[in-house]
């Protein structure tokens, strides 16, 4: 049991996406037939939106800003005053992402465009680092830099699945209308 929690604090970005996949599922299963395709890929996108960005930068700003010395360690840095600032970015896309689990396509889709780049941008550092120090720690290298390729490619797929897969009106998503959810709507 003990391995199983250090494998999962240590993968924090796999554990969220693997327990917002669970989360779809059990939402799609508690939910009444018809399961159509467009209820389907609201159920993935929601939770995506509510484990990977809102819980898992909510927990980087917990990492960054309270744990920045062990943070860096894990990642194979010195400890900086900029990891508070990284933190505090996360805090913000944390809070985004939590917002948009309830929210529609155009809100995601804004809320999703600044972890993507920050994604992509520390891939781009992980991978510079390898190359030219061999920094292959843990937080550098591994399930990390995959993680931080792959989210926003996942990400990106989902809200493109949302367009072209809309749920009908009065489905409890809050949109440009400002409509409250409907009773019995539980993703």
């Amino acid at each position: 049991m003990e391995k199983l929690i250090a494998l999962v604090f240590s993968n924090p970005s796999v554990s969220l996406l693997v327990l917002g996949v669970i989360g779809a599922l059990v939402s799609l299963a508690r939910r009444p037939k018809p399961r159509n395709r467009p209820v389907v890929v609201e159920a993935f996108t929601a939770h995506f939106f509510l484990f990977s960005v809102g819980i898992g930068y909510l927990y980087n700003f917990v990492m960054h800003v309270f744990f920045g010395e062990f943070t860096a360690r894990f990642i194979g840095w010195a400890d900086s005053p900029f990891q508070t600032e990284v933190g505090f970015a996360s805090l913000g896309m944390g809070v985004a992402g939590i917002l948009a689990f309830r929210r529609g396509l155009s809100f995601r889709v804004a809320a999703f465009l600044p972890p993507a780049f920050f994604l992509w941008g520390a891939a781009g550092g992980h991978i510079y680092q390898i190359a030219r120090t061999g920094n292959l720690a843990p937080g550098n290298a591994g399930a990390i830099l995959w993680t931080d390729l792959l989210l926003p490619v996942i990400g990106f797929a989902l809200l493109w699945l949302q367009k072209k897969n809309p749920l009908p009106s009065g489905n409890g998503i809050i949109e440009k209308t400002g409509n409250k959810a409907a009773p019995g709507y539980d993703c």
